[in-house]
C-alpha cells in the first residue's frame, strides 16, 4: 500500500516502522525537521501541507497528532477516499469522533484507532484463553495504568484541556476502557472520579471509574500520572480461573501473563506463567491487522466504533454528557 503519515514525532515515527514491506510515500508534519527526518529514513517525499498529503494518490493515511487536530483530519482524509489509522482517542470527545465514523460508513472506508494495548502478546494471549472459556465465563476486571510524568509535564499539550480533550483519563484511562471492552462487551458507566492530586494542570492527573456491563459484569480502572514506579496491571477474573497481565515491558517491567485456574475442588490453583521479555511487537502487529482488514474488507479489531464507545464513557466521566 502507498501510505502517507501526518504527524512525524515519537509516534509517527513507530507507525512507519511498523509498515515495513509497504511504501511510505508522503510525510507531513508542522515541524519541517521532523517531517524532513522520518523522510530521510523511510525514502519519502515531504508534503508541503497536511491538505496536499490528504489530496494525493494513496491508499492509507496514518494520523499521529495531538488530540485537536486528529478528528478533522481522519474525516478529511476518509472523505477523500483513503483508509485511516488514526492515533488513539480520535479525538476529544464523541462529539468530534462521531463525524468520523459517520464518514467512514459514508465512504466505506477503515479507520483503524491506534489501541496497541489490544496487540500485547499477554493480552493477545489472555484474550484467547477467554475465548477458548477455560477461565469460564467472565465476572469482573480490576485494571491499574499509571506513570510519574516528568520534570516540566504540567507544561506540556497533554495537560492543556483545549487539545487534549482531558487528563489521565483520555491518556492511559482510554487505553484501559478499551481492554475492558474488548473483554467484557459492551460497558456503562456506574462511578467516576477525576481528582488532580499532584500537578499544577486544569485536567485530572487521576480517574478512577466503575463500569459495568451484560450479566452484571464490572470494570474497576485507575488510571495515574502519580504512580511513581510505573506499572500496568489487569486481573481478569473468571467464574473457574483468573487472568493477571503485569507490565508492557520497558519501564513498566517485564511483560508476565499468569493464569491460575481453579480446580474442581477449590484450593489452592494450578498456575502457569508466561513471561515476554522480547522487543514490544504490538506496533507491527497493530498493522498487520488493519492491513489484512483492509484487503479482507472487514472491520478491524479497534476501530472507529470503539473509540465513539470509549468516549461516550469519558464523556459521562467529566460530566458533559454524551455530546
Amino acid at each position: 500500500m502507498r501510505i502517507g503519515i501526518i504527524g512525524c514525532g515519537l509516534i509517527g515515527r513507530k507507525r512507519a516502522a511498523a509498515a515495513r514491506g509497504h511504501e511510505i510515500t508522503l510525510v507531513y508534519d508542522r515541524d519541517p525537521a521532523a517531517a524532513a527526518a522520518l523522510a530521510k529514513t523511510t525514502g519519502a517525499t515531504v508534503a508541503q501541507s497536511a491538505e496536499a498529503l490528504i489530496g494525493a494518490d494513496l491508499d492509507v493515511i496514518i494520523i499521529a497528532t495531538a488530540h485537536d487536530a486528529l478528528p478533522v483530519l481522519a474525516t478529511r482524509s476518509v472523505e477523500a477516499g483513503k483508509h485511516v489509522l488514526v492515533e488513539k482517542p480520535a479525538g476529544r470527545n464523541a462529539a468530534e469522533v462521531a463525524p468520523v465514523a459517520a464518514a467512514a460508513a459514508r465512504h466505506n472506508r477503515i479507520v483503524k484507532v491506534g489501541f496497541n494495548h489490544r496487540f500485547h502478546p499477554a493480552v493477545l494471549k489472555a484474550h484467547a484463553i477467554v475465548s477458548s472459556g477455560s477461565v469460564g465465563p467472565l465476572l469482573y476486571i480490576r485494571g491499574r495504568y499509571g506513570h510519574g510524568g516528568r520534570v516540566g509535564y504540567e507544561k506540556e499539550w497533554r495537560c492543556v484541556p483545549e487539545i487534549s480533550g482531558g487528563g489521565e483519563l483520555v491518556d492511559q484511562g482510554s487505553h484501559l476502557i478499551d481492554l475492558s471492552r474488548w473483554f467484557l462487551g459492551e460497558l456503562t458507566l456506574e462511578y467516576a472520579a477525576t481528582p488532580t492530586y499532584f500537578w499544577d494542570i486544569p485536567v485530572d492527573d487521576n480517574a478512577f471509574l466503575a463500569l459495568r456491563g451484560e450479566s452484571g459484569r464490572m470494570a474497576w480502572l485507575h488510571a495515574s500520572w502519580t504512580e511513581w514506579k510505573n506499572m500496568f496491571s489487569m486481573e481478569i477474573y473468571g467464574r473457574v480461573g483468573k487472568l493477571v497481565i503485569d507490565g508492557l515491558g520497558g519501564s513498566y517491567g517485564t511483560e508476565r501473563l499468569t493464569l491460575y485456574q481453579m480446580h474442581p475442588e477449590m484450593g489452592p490453583p494450578e498456575t502457569t506463567t508466561w513471561e515476554f521479555p522480547f522487543p514490544d511487537r504490538s506496533w507491527d502487529l497493530e498493522f498487520a491487522e488493519f492491513a489484512a482488514a483492509i484487503a479482507e474488507g472487514r472491520r478491524p479489531c479497534g476501530d472507529i466504533g470503539d473509540a465513539l464507545a470509549m468516549h461516550h464513557i469519558i464523556d459521562k466521566a467529566y460530566g458533559r454528557g454524551n455530546e
